[in-house]
């Protein structure tokens, strides 16, 4: 089946896909379509003796962003709470998306106990030194 499309007179296959896409965005908006908003987006830089992750987190504040360790997983976790209970009746039109964000990274390879971190601006940075390479020491054995 073919349609016409009026505004500049081409042709173009029928897809039931992209139609049911369609009606899904007009119904739900990008929600379904939009599945990155629940990984934030960060960088990651080798800067010799350290790393320096960078981590998009616009519009939260410092409160609402935890970090914790377990073993050798680094855990970032943000929370955005929904204010529309409190102003629903107002709500013509919501975009923003709200909830727990949260990013899992192996920190094997790092020296945990001098992590540093700081937050401006909407980024959150880490600066995760590298463990230090221990040399076997070299010694005198004697002879028995």
């Amino acid at each position: 089946m073919f349609g016409c499309n009026n505004r500049n007179q081409q042709m173009r296959v029928y897809d039931p896909f992209r139609e049911m896409e369609n009606l899904q965005r007009s119904f739900f908006g990008d929600f379904f379509s939009n599945q990155s908003l629940a990984a934030f987006k960060t960088d990651i830089t080798d800067e010799g003796d350290y790393y320096l992750l960078a981590a998009d987190l616009p519009g939260f504040e410092k409160k609402d962003i935890s970090l914790q360790l377990n073993g050798d997983t680094l855990t970032i976790q943000a929370q955005r709470a929904s204010k529309v209970e409190q102003n629903n009746d107002k709500v013509v039109r919501m975009e923003r998306s709200y909830g727990v964000y949260s990013r899992q990274f192996n920190v094997s390879e790092i020296d945990t106990d001098h992590i540093k971190a700081s937050y401006e601006n909407g980024v959150l940075s880490l600066r995760l030194p590298k463990k230090s390479t221990v040399l076997p020491q070299s010694k005198v054995l004697e002879i028995e």
